[in-house]
């Protein structure tokens, strides 16, 4: 139980504590292959679904899912589990969480790790995107107060099906953005083709361990925390000289599509960090990156946790 909800939350092993948050949409399972991982290199792992999400809280509420509060959901890990400090890793908006975690609290956070997502300085362009016009994009479909649950509750296995092979590896290149080809007034299962096979990476079982996350409460929690995207922009804006001081590092899959948000993001990238290790590009991946190509993955995070 912290700030005000309750997190379900695996926890492994013993060590140093290493908290690892998953995205949308997504819960605890995403870290499967990287739990045994490490503890068995000595470290304590915590992994929650994070709250709107599997078996975690799902508040009512946009306000329940501002930035600050999903933040302070994994500073209230650390304290509940008895630390001064601990490194966080995330995926995804997981990923965003962990920037912001590491910003928001530089005295305990004491190192971060982001896959997937760079940290971008959000704003109200994200939603609104200039070359979106007139054209259907996903955040902007998000906004509209039960649209998205609506259609993609209706078939929850196909939903996650799709939206997960959209952004592998196993999909052709340029798919997820392939949306952008489509009118404003379209629905986002309308957008993507039907979904192909999976490679070994997403199993039957895997899927429908997914499919029971979802079937109870829906995808509408989630999805709120794309309604308040807004709120991490205005917290960046208001501190525009926030800094990145704790050892940091980052991966990206090289069929990842969210990389094209931003083209130029690797120029970019480096300016907001006093101590950033690597920059690394994991060959035959894409969004899911720890799950695609775990060992590739495992290998960069056992790289960043040695060296600190």
């Amino acid at each position: 139980s912290v700030n005000g909800v309750t997190l379900r939350t695996v926890v492994e092993g013993q060590g140093p504590l290493v908290i690892l948050l998953h995205g949308w949409p997504q819960c605890w399972y995403l870290w499967r292959h990287q739990i045994d991982l490490l503890t068995g290199a000595g470290y304590r792992v915590a992994v929650p679904d994070q709250r709107g999400f599997g078996g975690s809280s799902k508040p009512d509420g946009l306000d329940n899912y501002h930035i600050e509060k999903l933040c302070a959901d994994i500073e209230g890990i650390r304290a509940a589990l008895g630390y001064e400090e601990f490194i966080v890793i995330g995926q995804d908006w997981g990923c965003l969480v962990a920037w912001m975690t590491a910003l928001l609290y530089p005295k305990t956070c004491s190192a971060v790790m982001g896959l997937s997502v760079p940290f971008w300085r959000f704003t109200d362009q994200w939603v609104n995107r200039p070359d979106a016009e007139g054209k259907f994009w996903y955040m902007k479909y998000f906004q509209q107060p039960g649209v998205a649950e609506a259609e993609l509750d209706k078939d929850v296995e196909n939903s996650l099906r799709t939206i997960y092979w959209v952004l592998s590896a196993d999909s052709p290149s340029g798919t997820w953005m392939s949306q952008l080809e489509h009118p404003s007034d379209s629905n986002i299962l309308d957008v993507f083709p039907q979904p192909g096979k999976f490679s070994s990476w997403l199993t039957k079982d895997d899927i429908n361990y997914y499919v029971e996350q979802y079937q109870e409460a829906g995808f509408g929690p989630s999805i709120n925390w794309y309604r308040n995207i807004g709120s991490g922009a205005k917290f960046l804006s208001d501190k525009p000289g926030l800094r990145f001081t704790q050892p940091a590092a980052f991966a990206i899959g090289e069929s990842d599509d969210v990389g094209l948000y931003d083209p130029t993001w690797q120029e970019q990238f480096p300016n907001d960090f006093d101590d950033l290790r690597f920059v690394e590009v994991v060959r035959g991946a894409g969004h899911w990156v720890q799950a695609e190509k775990p060992q590739a993955t495992n290998d960069l995070i056992m790289r960043f946790l040695n060296d600190l």
